[in-house]
């Protein structure tokens, strides 16, 4: 993997994170780097599964890929919120 292909997965798994945490609604009591990685594994995650789907590439922006990307790291952050909270 080369340096380009390193800062757009931080970039991506950035947006996503956040985007996650934007759906989920009051205060969640995760940092915001703890946000980014799960972002990361979010938007990795949810690529396999676009890919095993079968939606991974499609003509113009891959609506579906992301929606289950944003949907995990929402998953993702609601999850460690709730772990750090107790």
């Amino acid at each position: 993997m080369e340096v380009s292909g390193i800062l757009s997965a931080l970039v991506i798994g950035t947006i996503i994170g956040v985007l996650g945490r934007l759906l989920l609604p009051g205060r969640q009591h995760v940092p915001i780097w703890l946000t980014i990685l799960i972002g990361i594994g979010a938007a990795l995650g949810g690529s396999a599964i676009a890919h095993a789907a079968g939606v991974d590439d499609t003509s113009g922006v891959d609506w579906i890929e992301w929606l289950i990307q944003i949907g995990l790291a929402a998953v993702g952050v609601g999850l460690v919120s709730k772990l750090r909270t107790r």
